[in-house]
């Protein structure tokens, strides 16, 4: 987890979250009333984020002890204890919400990635995400994804060349999209194209794409398109694709498959906080 980026999220949703301070917690807690709190998984499921949990005391209180039982990528199970805290009552409750969001948001992320790699049963085929993410929030999105099994796409525009329908309109065709491209950026940049039928498949093939996307395609119709495309082109499928029909594409013939899904449209994992 990039810790840097962890750490900038913290401070700014802490200083959302508690303002000028916890009025509930300060009102009945002295600042020297300790105690221990356990975070603990209330579903099924694969964690991730659980470095927010060290990183956000130690930001609101150094002196807080914290014991976590479990790693990212870890499968838990109802019930399973995650992590344990003891330090300043005020501090844990501070603390508290923020930390639980960002773990349960990332932990939903990573459950539904192994999700959706087992519906679709092909070992053959790279599950990835997009960038369809939180402002703010794409380097740990990201990493969730990672801890649930999946690769990233771009993280950013300047991560690698995506030429889309706009790209394709505003500058002619896509043998004009790609030949600016080749001109403007080094050998090192790959380039990627995203179609929406035959005729351009056929057009960037011919370009000599690195990467074709095909785009809200059927699985039938990308397995037929994938049979006009070189073996040294990536082909990736997306558009469309969801936990309910990915499995409809094992053994389609891709080389990877993007799901927008899996950072803009998941379920939180139930994780509870409860003072001992």
């Amino acid at each position: 987890m990039n810790l840097l980026e962890l750490t900038k999220i913290l401070e700014k949703a802490f200083a959302e979250d508690i303002g000028m301070g916890d009025l509930t917690s300060e009102s009945i807690f002295s600042a020297d009333k300790n105690g221990t709190g356990v975070y603990t998984a209330k579903a099924d499921g694969v964690l991730s984020g659980l470095e927010a949990i060290e990183t956000g005391y130690r930001l609101l209180d150094p002196n807080v002890q914290i014991n976590l039982l479990k790693r990212d990528g870890d499968t838990v199970e109802q019930g399973d204890k995650i992590g344990k805290v003891t330090g300043s009552i005020r501090t844990l409750l501070a603390g508290e919400r923020v930390i639980l969001n960002l773990i349960q948001h990332l932990s939903g992320i990573a459950t539904s990635t192994q999700e959706v790699i087992s519906l679709l049963d092909d070992p053959d085929i790279t599950v990835t995400d997009t960038r369809k993410t939180l402002p703010g929030l794409r380097a740990l999105q990201k990493y969730a994804v990672q801890c649930g099994g999946g690769k990233n796409h771009r993280f950013r525009l300047d991560d690698g060349v995506m030429i889309k329908d706009n790209h394709i309109k505003a500058a002619g065709s896509i043998s004009a999209a790609i030949e600016l491209v080749r001109k403007n950026c080094g050998h090192m940049v790959k380039i990627e194209v995203e179609t929406e039928n035959r005729a351009q498949v056929e057009e960037a093939v011919a370009a000599k794409a690195d990467v074709i996307m095909l785009d809200n395609r059927t699985p039938e119709e990308v397995k037929e398109l994938r049979k006009i495309i070189p073996a040294a082109i990536v082909v990736e499928a997306s558009g469309g694709i969801i936990p309910q029909n990915i499995a409809s594409y094992n053994n389609c013939g891709a080389d990877v498959i993007s799901l927008g899904w899996l950072t803009h449209s998941v379920k939180a994992l139930d994780i509870s906080f409860n003072l001992k």
